[in-house]
């Protein structure tokens, strides 16, 4: 399993971050489009939708929004999708700390909507930060705020792990390693804004939204277990041999990017 992990990772990582940094806006914006449209159709099975044509149908219509995004570029329903997906994530926060007890999400209509929102959402805040100024490095610090989030966690929830963070959807999350991983990245937002030469108080509050904008993330790796709980699935998919499906690997980036690009709003 670890050399199907790595021999995945060095093959992927670095097309990934080719069609990341190296693609021009449309190129990315296309691309993006590509690595949604296999989430939606992972998310198929997590909203109920398990046969063939109820998936592809479900990706139709994440393809046709987008298609529609990308044709008719309304910045006001760019922000109505985007705060449709913050509202959607902090009633998320509420299900995943009353899961195993029913909520809305346990309609199969509603987790479909849900999918649609946050992968549109996604997709909107992604090239919302590559078309900004200094695109590039704000979905670089996007990716070290996730990752930081994620490894510091990992590391810390090791060592000093005893209380559980949310033991019904995922045994293994403990409060301490989220608070590990949320000082990781306030260690990362803060060189971020030195090698940037940031004002001080550009510093605080990027330092800010990053803590926020982790935390966020950790909420879109619980969401994705609890619908995996549901569904009673152990990854999203089997694209990538070691590492699980296309959801696996972004579910933190679901939650994180509409809220790091709404944040850099008011930044900048």
């Amino acid at each position: 399993m670890l050399k199907k992990r790595i021999a995945t990772a060095v093959v992927l990582a670095p097309l990934a971050l080719a069609g990341v940094f190296l693609l021009p806006l449309q190129g990315f914006a296309i691309f993006l489009a590509v690595i949604l449209l296999l989430a939606a159709y992972e998310w198929g099975p997590l909203s109920g939708l398990l046969t063939t044509l109820s998936r592809y149908s479900f990706c139709a219509i994440v393809l046709v929004a987008v298609a529609c995004l990308m044709v008719f570029p309304i910045g006001d329903l760019y922000q109505a999708i985007l705060a449709s997906s913050l509202a959607l994530w902090f009633v998320a926060i509420y299900w995943i700390m009353r899961f195993p007890q029913p909520g809305a999400w346990s309609l199969p209509i509603m987790r479909a909507i849900i999918g649609l929102v946050f992968l549109v959402a996604t997709w909107i805040a992604l090239v919302g930060l590559k078309s900004s100024e200094r695109g590039d490095a704000w979905i670089l610090l996007l990716f070290l705020i996730v990752w930081g989030a994620d490894t510091g966690a990992y590391f810390a929830g090791k060592r000093w792990g005893k209380t559980k963070l949310a033991p019904n959807v995922s045994p293994g999350k403990t409060r301490e390693g989220m608070l590990g991983g949320l000082a990781t990245v306030a260690l990362v937002c803060v060189v971020f804004a030195q090698w940037n030469e940031l004002s001080f108080s550009a510093m605080v509050y990027l330092m800010i939204l990053g803590v926020v904008t982790a935390a966020m993330s950790v909420m879109g790796d619980l969401f994705e277990s609890l619908l995996k709980r549901n569904a009673g699935l152990k990854d999203s998919g089997t694209l990538l041999p070691g590492h699980g499906g296309i959801l696996d690997r972004i579910d933190s980036l679901l939650a994180a990017a509409p809220f790091f690009y709404l944040g850099l709003l008011f930044f900048q």
